[in-house]
């Protein structure tokens, strides 16, 4: 017997027509594959098991120092929103953070759009049936996923919020990506009452797993999970870092039409933008992005001062008003990070591509650039 999400699911119209040959399957092998589909991205939130998960957590969160910009554009929309949440995404971390930020703050907690790769072991099981994480498969081109996957979206999307991360996946480089419109299309397709994105941005001095992603550059294939748990952990010795999330006003989805590619693409590149512009420019990417191969500390001072007049110009959001500044705070966890050193009032890069990735991450609000070229 069918449960109601089932039933949900395949009344939605692009299951319908699927299902009665419009791919070119139908009957019982179509509806195998459908349901097989279904079963996989099925996913339960049990809210007070999900609060209890900070205690195990723990030993990571506290290395994290949780800041929240803009709240109030969030409590505004919940009042008579459906909301889908788009951040961008730097960090596994990102999993961890900006929900407890929500849910720090009395905000009812969305479901997760999350990477496949995660739902591998005991992690996958509090994913599927604690967190509320749906697992989404990157790149996938079979009509029979991408149908059941917006149909089951839409379903949920009565009842729940939905965070979801349109870059894809992490950012390798540090830059912000360009958007993929596919969940954002299933959102609008949802069909859901007062429907509204909230773009979200979040920062950090130091992200966990940069060597890991710096080294990379570009995403070549997709390693288990388990692996990059055990570099990160590597990684966490030592590791202090400060998160910022920054919400920045909803967009209803009511003025956009879901049937329309030019409306779809259109939303895509304003929640990018309205990211970019949320993006908070911290001393770690400042240094980053105005550091030399070695520079002396009055040259580089004199650099990120330069930075900062455009960023203001800008209107970006800083977290930091001048050089001396920004390398007061930037200078020691970066050397503690072995990322640059400091030799006799010069500061010397250690890691280049570590350094390129974070002064990547505010590339795309500069003209003036530094090492990130």
């Amino acid at each position: 017997m069918l449960d109601d999400i089932a039933q949900a699911v395949l009344a939605r119209e692009e299951v319908v027509k699927y299902l009665s040959g419009s791919y070119g399957e139908r009957g019982d092998q179509a509806r195998e594959r459908v349901f097989g589909y279904l079963e996989e991205l099925r996913t339960t939130q049990r809210h007070g098991l999900y609060r209890a998960l900070q205690h195990p957590l723990y030993p990571i969160l506290r290395k994290i120092e949780r800041h929240h910009e803009n709240l109030h554009h969030v409590v505004a929309a919940a009042r008579s929103h459906r909301i889908v949440y788009a951040s961008n995404h730097k960090s596994h971390t990102d999993y961890l953070i900006e929900p407890l930020v929500l849910d720090d703050n009395g905000v009812r907690p969305p479901l997760i759009a999350a990477g496949a790769n995660l739902f591998g072991g005991p992690l996958g099981l509090l994913h599927k049936h604690v967190t509320g994480a749906i697992p989404i498969r990157r790149n996938i081109k079979d009509p029979a996923y991408l149908i059941t996957l917006k149909a089951y979206v839409g379903v949920m999307l009565q009842k729940h919020d939905l965070f979801v991360y349109p870059e894809g996946g992490r950012s390798y480089s540090g830059e912000l990506k360009p958007c993929k419109t596919g969940l954002i299309h299933a959102a609008l397709m949802a069909q859901c009452d007062n429907l509204a994105i909230v773009p979200v941005a979040i920062a950090y001095d130091l992200v966990l797993e940069d060597h890991i992603l710096a080294k990379q550059r570009v995403k070549k294939t997709q390693r288990p999970f388990t692996r990059e748990l055990a570099e990160m952990v590597r990684y966490a010795v030592g590791y202090r870092s400060r998160a910022f999330v920054t919400f920045g006003a909803a967009i209803p989805a009511a003025d956009y039409d879901a049937e329309s590619r030019t409306d779809v693409l259109a939303l895509t590149r304003i929640v990018r933008g309205r990211i970019a512009a949320l993006y908070k420019v911290l001393p770690t990417a400042l240094f980053a992005a105005a550091m030399r191969p070695s520079i002396t500390r009055h040259e580089l001072e004199s650099r990120i001062d330069h930075m900062i007049e455009e960023l203001a110009s800008r209107h970006a959001n800083l977290g930091v008003t001048s050089g001396r500044q920004a390398i007061e705070e930037a200078a020691e966890p970066l050397e503690t990070r072995g990322i640059i050193v400091s030799e006799r009032g010069r500061f010397r890069v250690r890691e280049r591509s570590v350094l390129r990735y974070y002064g990547r991450t505010i590339e795309h609000l500069l003209v003036t650039k530094g090492l990130t070229h």
